[in-house]
């Protein structure tokens, strides 16, 4: 499957996000270990892809830091990082038209 570069921006920025806003272990500072939350970024996509209001990919990310990380819930960390991929979502998806 052939990505736009809409969506090839749109992983990178979810990358960003995870790591530097998002970030429930609080690594963002540490460059040893900028791909901590790679491998949560193409469920984050598939989920921004396809949601309307953004609660499901704010459940998927207290469910990674809860139960997949076992940190604290964090739902107002997780309700930020939503808003801001939402916002990258609707931007490159404007561009594209």
């Amino acid at each position: 499957m052939s990505l736009s570069p809409q969506d090839k921006e749109l992983l990178r920025r979810i990358d960003e996000v995870l790591h530097y806003r998002w970030d429930p272990i609080g690594v963002a500072g540490v460059p040893q270990v900028r791909d901590e939350y790679e491998s949560y970024v193409p469920q984050v996509f598939q989920l921004l892809k396809e949601t309307v209001d953004g609660s499901d990919v704010a459940d998927y990310l207290n469910w990674l830091s809860t139960e997949h990380i076992g940190m604290g819930s964090n739902p107002s960390r997780d309700a930020e990082a939503v808003v801001t991929l939402l916002r990258w979502r609707n931007h490159l998806m404007e561009q594209s038209r």
